[in-house]
């Protein structure tokens, strides 16, 4: 069986979230609040409507600060104020093609705000470990039809793959300068990477995504227009990762630098499918019928069309590995929205979908 967050460790640990109030950002705070920690937010308001931090009231079981990563003194107040022992920042522009927009934008927050906020952890004595997450994109694309290991190049074409990169570096620097494993004696702090696959589930209203697309799609009895349906990811429920950072973060608190670096979070290789494929699936678990009109190839912008991680540091060194597979991933979605249409308390069927994950087994 593949190991999972230990609550006998987060119970009355005080954690600071960046990005608590996007998609995974509501996810990682309501299930820190089940574990039993003591969880400050800092964010901006969340931008879709409907938004899953509210719908799930998960301001209620935590300190919300909203506030944004490009402003320094802001953020360094905050989490001070918040004294933690554990730093998860997940604050980004996280779409691809709005990076192309406002790539200014995107460079300030991801970069920019990495740096805003490690430089803060040097000055708040509490932290011990800090889990920064980047991105699947971070690498230098090759189309490779095997799995990116945290080893390879990093680069990325577009101004959001760039920017991931980018933060990576910015990570590496504040190690080796301020956070050296070898000198982990005098300043305490364990520094580390997470790089995610293609997160989905529910509650992800998000603009040009593909699953709020589809919902969208779904829900005003529109035809869906998939713009890249040959494009191959590394598809995965959003609790897959989000298991993985909480290991992660356990081990940087009582390892050290042992477990300081990049890691990979990724799918089981089967899981690794095409745009084409997932939407199918989707159609096939809707409740009702929904027209999808399949492009020819990519369309506007420069998307890369092979994506795959290697997982075997995280599923060898943390015990960490997929518990659910796309399938079941894509069934939670349709139960997810299918609650919500029904007018269900959504907190309790997002906690009731953790419970779940966590009994599952590999």
């Amino acid at each position: 069986m593949v190991s999972g967050p230990d609550s006998s460790f987060w119970s009355g640990r005080k954690v600071f979230v960046t990005g608590h109030t996007g998609f995974k950002g509501t996810w990682l705070s309501l299930w820190l609040q089940r574990l039993g920690a003591q969880v400050t937010g800092y964010a901006l308001e969340a931008d879709s409507m409907p938004a899953m931090f509210a719908l799930t009231r998960a301001a209620r079981g935590m300190h919300s600060v909203i506030g944004d990563v490009r402003d320094a003194a802001l953020l360094a107040g905050a989490l001070e104020a918040a004294a933690p022992e554990i730093v998860i920042h997940m604050a980004a522009q996280p779409l691809v093609r709005k990076s192309y927009a406002d790539p200014v934008g995107t460079y300030l927050t991801n970069v920019m705000g990495t740096v805003h906020l490690l430089d803060a952890v040097r000055r708040v004595p509490s932290v011990r470990a800090v889990v920064v997450v980047t991105s699947d994109k971070c690498y230098e694309n090759r189309e490779w039809p095997w799995g990116y290991r945290e080893d390879d190049a990093l680069g990325g074409f577009d101004p959001y793959s760039n920017s991931k990169a980018c933060t990576e570096l910015v990570a590496a620097c504040y190690r080796d300068s301020f956070f050296a494993p070898a000198r982990h004696a005098d300043h305490g702090v364990a520094l580390a990477t997470a790089r995610a696959g293609n997160v989905i589930g529910g509650g992800d209203w998000s603009r040009d995504r593909l699953i709020p697309d589809f919902l969208r799609a779904a829900c005003g009895g529109d035809p869906l227009d998939v713009r890249n349906p040959a494009a191959v990811r590394p598809w995965q429920h959003v609790l897959e990762p989000l298991a993985g950072y909480l290991q992660l973060a356990q081990r940087l608190v009582e390892k050290g630098p042992v477990a300081s670096g990049a890691w990979n979070f990724g799918p089981a290789e089967q899981d690794v499918r095409s745009v084409g494929d997932v939407i199918r699936q989707l159609a096939a678990a809707w409740p009702c019928p929904v027209e999808c009109r399949f492009a020819a190839g990519p369309e506007g912008v420069h998307e890369a069309q092979m994506l795959r991680l290697d997982s075997s540091k995280a599923c060898s060194l943390l015990g960490w590995g997929p518990r659910w597979s796309l399938a079941q991933a894509v069934e939670s979605i349709a139960q997810w929205h299918s609650a919500h249409a029904r007018g269900e308390d959504m907190r309790q069927v997002t906690e009731r979908q953790i419970e779940s994950y966590c009994a599952a087994e590999r």
